[in-house]
This record gives structure tokens, sequence and C-alpha cells, in this order.
């Protein structure tokens, strides 16, 4: 427990280091802004005498208090932690302004932003509270969350190219687009996980084939072959399903296409783990993400 709070602690500390940097080393100086409520801080920041610090808590304020309904109180205390500590950083550190090239800001400054939410999300808690939003939304909505998150930044931008200039929205879309890369390599980790469904004749020699020289574990379905003339009897078959790393999928090809050319495979992303034989690298929990 006391391990698992340091963890965490120590993956806010870096987020809140990163996004400050992101912000007050690119995008601060040179005004451009980034999606969500903290594209929604840098902005009003922009149009008035707010100090940034002060506007991220305030405006995050009441997406945190819907947090506590929808994620718990847990989350609501490492969210607070973050945004205060993002708050106090702009604050007091001295961060140097590293460029004035538009492009090296909008695509390095999205980088160390995302970076920043990334690690803030691998903690527990958020930097930026649209997605809690989108969360509650989605549930009273048919959109997705990516749906939703995508519809708020559209507006936060076509705001900014009224407000600011269409120049400075056009590189803050490239900020955004960036930064949410960024999130999504840090969340997810360097190896993304595939769920892969085998269909085979020869599916005892693959579930051999994946244990031993895979060294992954499997689950056995037991189905029957849907294809064939009506009325005749449909054979039994033994579908595989396992969990595997992107990096691996070329080798579980090759090793499948030794054994049977035609095999049936299908191979999905899989969005969230958690237990089971699964060899994981020290740098990814996707269990721990908090969405």
């Amino acid at each position: 427990m006391i391990k698992n709070l340091f963890k965490n602690l120590f993956f806010i500390t870096l987020g809140v280091i990163a996004a400050g940097f992101g912000l007050k080393g690119f995008l601060l100086p040179n005004g451009f802004i980034d999606g969500g409520v903290t594209g929604i801080s840098l902005l009003v920041e922009a149009l008035t005498d707010y100090p940034l610090s002060l506007l991220i808590v305030i405006i995050n304020a009441p997406f945190i208090i819907l947090g506590y309904f929808q994620l718990g109180k847990l989350f609501v205390i490492k969210s607070i932690v973050a945004i205060v500590g993002l708050a106090f950083a702009l604050l007091v550190i001295d961060y140097p302004i590293i460029t004035s090239d538009k492009l090296l800001i909008a695509v390095f400054g999205g980088f160390f932003l995302g970076s920043g939410i990334g690690l803030a999300i691998r903690g527990g808690g958020v930097l930026d509270g649209t997605e809690v939003l989108a969360i509650y939304l989605t549930k009273k909505t048919g959109f997705t969350i990516g749906d939703l998150i995508l519809i708020f930044n559209i507006v936060i931008f076509a705001v900014a190219a009224y407000l600011l200039s269409i120049e400075t929205a056009m590189y803050s879309i490239l900020t955004y687009l960036t930064a949410s890369k960024t999130v999504n390599l840090v969340v997810e980790g360097v190896e993304e996980y595939i769920g892969v469904t085998i269909i085979s004749k020869h599916s005892e020699d693959i579930r051999i084939m994946i244990i031993e020289k895979m060294g992954k574990g499997v689950t056995i379905y037991n189905g029957k072959r849907g294809f064939g003339k009506r009325g005749e009897n449909l054979n039994t078959t033994d579908v595989i399903y396992s969990v595997i790393t992107r990096l691996e999928m070329s080798k579980l090809q090759n090793e499948i296409q030794k054994i049977d050319a035609n095999a049936f495979i299908v191979m999905n992303k899989v969005m969230d783990l958690q237990g089971g034989h699964l060899p994981r690298n020290k740098y990814f929990r996707k269990n721990e993400s908090i969405i």
C-alpha cells in the first residue's frame, strides 16, 4: 500500500514538472494553447490578466467534483494533488524558454505537456478534467469518450481562431495532436497489447506452440464451425484466445503459418488488462490507468 502510494506520488510529481515545462518553457511565452481544460485556461490567460496557475485550479474544480461521483474519493485526492502541484510549479519554478521557432514550440510543447498529463494518469489522477466530463456524458448520450473530447476541442480551437488568430489556432491543433499521442504512449506504454483469436484444425499444436515457444497463456473455447451447406452437420472446433504484444505479432503469425497456413486469425487491440499469465515490462501497467 505504502509502496503504491509513493509510486503514484512519484508519477504525479514527474507529471507536474513535465507539464509545467511544456507550458512555461514553450506554450505560454508564445501564446499557444492546448485542448481541454488546459487549453481553456491558456485561452483565458491570453485574453485576461489572470494568472494561469489560478485559472487551472478554478476551471478544473467543477470537473474534479464531478469525478468524485464518477471515479471515487481516491481519484479526487490524487487529482487535487496533481492540479494544485501544477499550479504551484507554474508559480514558483523558473522554467527556461527554449525556443521561438513556432513548429518546435507546437511539437515539443505538446510533447512535454502530454508527458505530464500521461504521467499524472499513471499516478491515478488527472491534470485536465475534460476526460472526467466526457466519461459522465458518454453515459448520458450515444457518443464515445473520444467523440466528446473531440467536440470540446473543436469548440476551443474555433474560439481560439476567432479571438487570437487562425495561425495560432492551427499551431495549437498541432500541439494538441502531439500531446494526445504522447499521453497514449505514456499511459499505454511502448508495448501495445493485442488479443488474438485463432481457429484452426490444428488447435492443439498451436496451443502448445503459444505456451512453449511464445511463453504466453491461452484460453480455449469450445465452438462450432459456421461455414457449410444448409443442413450439414457443423464440426466442433477449439477456439484459442491469447494476449501478446504487437512486437510479438509477426513471430506468432510465422509460427502459426508453419503449423496451419489456413488458420483463421482475428486480432484486436486490448484496451485494459488485469491478472492472468502476461509478462509486462516495468513501465507498463495498463490496469492502473484510471480510464
